[in-house]
């Protein structure tokens, strides 16, 4: 398994902390912060969709 590299928590109000992770061969993560090893993986690009429709406030509610 590929090494993932962590960015640091991002925490909106009232919501959970969770963190984004790259590795070397293109693979996204996401996962809650502090339980990293529990992470869903996906493409760049799909996980950049969520993100910045979490950002618009259109799918806060997976949070």
């Amino acid at each position: 398994m590929a090494e993932i590299t962590w960015e640091e928590p991002y925490c909106a109000e009232g919501n959970n902390c969770f963190r984004i992770g790259t590795d070397t061969e293109g693979n996204a993560y996401i996962a809650v912060a502090g339980q990293e090893e529990r992470h869903l993986t996906d493409s760049r690009d799909a996980l950049r969709a969520l993100i910045r429709d979490i950002k618009e406030g259109k799918a806060d509610h997976l949070l």
